[in-house]
């Protein structure tokens, strides 16, 4: 295993943990989460792209994104769109971001039906590396086994993948 592989794991039951290691120092890899500019670039999985993307960057504020499908490779999900919108509650620079993720409409309505997120990121020095960790708390481990099974481990890797390429551009 690479040391810059993502590590998963699942914490009572519905709290997943997410590690990896970025060549990369911390303030870039902060950077990388806080300018749309740079996210429209990286978020998401391949063959997604960020149509919209605008961030609030503040306790309080608001990103909201839509995410499209722009690969014909990927059947059924192409021309697909999916709206997302995080609400920032602490932001610690350059070491934290707390925010709560939804399911949204294009409106920024959140979507009910679909589980809510808390997440944490840390972005912790490793001397011109960084180290990136994110839990993400769910409402139950039936709401975890929903985004599970709709491949958000591996749109999570590739997303990543793609942050690396961004960061390497950006170096």
């Amino acid at each position: 295993m690479s040391n810059n592989e993502m590590v998963s794991r699942v914490e009572n039951d519905r709290v997943l943990v997410l590690e990896r290691v970025f060549d990369a120092p911390r303030d870039l890899v902060f950077k990388m989460f806080k300018e749309a500019e740079h996210l429209k670039r990286w978020w998401g999985p391949r063959g997604w792209e960020l149509p919209v993307c605008n961030v609030d960057f503040r306790p309080g504020g608001v990103w909201h994104y839509c995410m499209k499908c722009i690969d014909q490779n990927l059947g059924q999900f192409y021309g697909m769109e999916s709206w997302g919108k995080g609400v920032y509650k602490e932001i610690v620079e350059p070491e934290k971001i707390v925010y709560t993720d939804y399911f949204s409409d294009a409106e920024g309505n959140s979507n009910e039906t679909m589980p809510s997120t808390e997440t944490t990121m840390e972005f912790i020095d490793l001397g011109g590396k960084t180290k990136l960790v994110s839990r993400s708390e769910y409402v139950s481990a039936e709401a975890l086994k929903t985004v599970m099974d709709m491949g958000m481990l591996q749109g999570i890797t590739e997303t990543w993948d793609r942050l690396e390429e961004r960061l390497n551009e950006a170096i």
